[in-house]
């Protein structure tokens, strides 16, 4: 039997998560019946491009509600770490660029929460991997296609 994906997110995100679902399933199912019902109604369903779409959609939101049944079904809460001083889950780490001076801060996040342009990064990335752990102060190496990157930790806030 196959190994089932786990999904690390937080306690926050897993409600989001099923606060949409419900939506889904209720409100958007409800929509989504009602264009179908409507289109059927102009006639020839061979020729008819609002029953087409109308059917893509359904197809969209069956496809999205599997999509977070799954991941809800296989969520992993992961809770903010108790180590002080150390990077780990929902740490905000502030780190430089040691090669051009440029400091950023992120936060390390589950899989599920992951949005770089928001500064939130996936503990399973590169970057959050290198991060895992670490103290401030120590250097991380982080492999890119560019070559290996180095940065330097300045802040954790745990």
């Amino acid at each position: 039997m196959a190994k089932e994906n786990r999904y690390k997110m937080s306690a926050e995100r897993l409600e989001e998560l099923k606060q949409e679902l419900v939506y889904l399933q209720t409100v958007r199912e409800k929509e989504v019946a009602d264009q179908i019902r409507e289109a059927r109604s102009f006639g020839d369903l061979s020729e008819n491009s609002e029953y087409d779409e109308a059917k893509t959609e359904q197809g969209k939101l069956y496809s999205k509600i599997a999509e977070l049944t799954d991941l809800i079904e296989n969520a992993e809460i992961v809770e903010k770490t108790d180590k002080t001083g150390e990077v780990g889950i929902g740490s905000i780490v502030t780190v430089k660029d040691v090669e051009f001076g440029d400091i950023d801060t992120y936060q390390i996040v589950g899989s599920q929460e992951a949005n770089p342009m928001e500064g939130k990064i996936s503990d399973d990335s590169p970057f959050g991997k290198g991060l895992f752990g670490k103290k401030e102060g120590e250097i991380v190496e982080v492999e890119a296609p560019a070559g290996v990157l180095k940065f330097e930790i300045i802040k954790i806030e745990n």
